[in-house]
């Protein structure tokens, strides 16, 4: 009996446990904001491209 309560209280391998429910906590949110993410990105990089094809062309 004193083994299983020794081996209910030590508590080593609770931390891998926990980093690992973090991660996965973390890939539902990237998952859940994916699209709109996606969407603010694809426009940011074309409102940078489309800025510097614009300075380009007014360039001589």
């Amino acid at each position: 009996m004193k083994k299983l309560l020794a081996y209910l209280k030590d508590e080593s391998g609770q931390t891998s446990t926990e980093y690992i429910l973090l991660v996965a906590v973390v890939a539902m949110i990237v998952f859940k904001f994916r699209d709109q993410a996606t969407k603010r990105l694809g426009s940011l990089t074309d409102g940078v491209f489309n800025k510097a094809d614009t300075m380009l062309q007014e360039t001589p």
